[in-house]
């Protein structure tokens, strides 16, 4: 198994891999200086490749990694994720300790459903979005492309949170998010927009 990213969110990868089984982990990362204690770290190669994830948290670098290269990317649950039977979820995708997905939910490519995260029923997360620690969706609720849940908040039902928006830590999400806005609140308030 190859992990594209030696930092933080890589050594939680490599722990769900762990505990799900997997003897042989490799991190390959472009920083010279990138270590993760008890793993290989390589530079990245750019020959096609099996069983990768990118472990990287920058939403727009794994949109970017995903595009430019001809690798085969697997996805990794923990084994404490609770998990309705008929959710989907992309490659690339991960799923970390404690996440609860519940029925008809949808997860894109490339995606962070984080520790403890909650996704109520008929959710769709679009690719290359990330719902943090403790992120609550209420039913219905759309994540687009790359969007960010910061930690420990809450989307009331039936909201869409616009593409490439980021929603503050903690912020309770009351109305739909426009593209490329960051709101932080309760209730949550646009206080900028993203360059696209």
């Amino acid at each position: 198994m190859i992990l594209i990213g030696a930092s933080g969110h890589g050594k939680v990868i490599a722990d769900i891999l762990i505990l799900s089984g997997e003897k042989e982990i490799v991190f390959w990362d472009d920083n010279p200086l990138a270590v993760i204690p008890g793993f290989s770290v390589r530079p990245r190669e750019h020959t096609a490749k099996e069983n990768i994830i990118l472990s990287i948290g920058n939403n727009a670098t794994r949109k970017q990694i995903a595009g430019s290269s001809s690798y085969t990317y697997t996805t990794a649950l923990h084994p404490s994720v609770t998990l309705s039977g008929d959710v989907l979820i992309g490659m690339g995708s991960v799923v970390m300790a404690g996440a609860i997905i519940n029925p008809g939910s949808i997860i894109g490519r490339h995606c962070i459903i984080n520790t403890a995260a909650v996704i109520e029923h008929d959710a769709v997360i679009e690719d290359y979005a990330h719902i943090s620690p403790n992120g609550t969706l209420a039913g219905n609720v759309t994540v687009k492309e790359g969007a960010w849940v910061g930690a420990g908040a809450t989307v009331i039902q039936g909201i869409t949170i616009g593409c490439w928006s980021v929603i503050g830590a903690g912020s309770v999400v009351i109305k739909n998010v426009p593209d490329y806005a960051v709101v932080v609140g309760n209730p949550a308030r646009i206080i900028k927009y993203k360059k696209p």
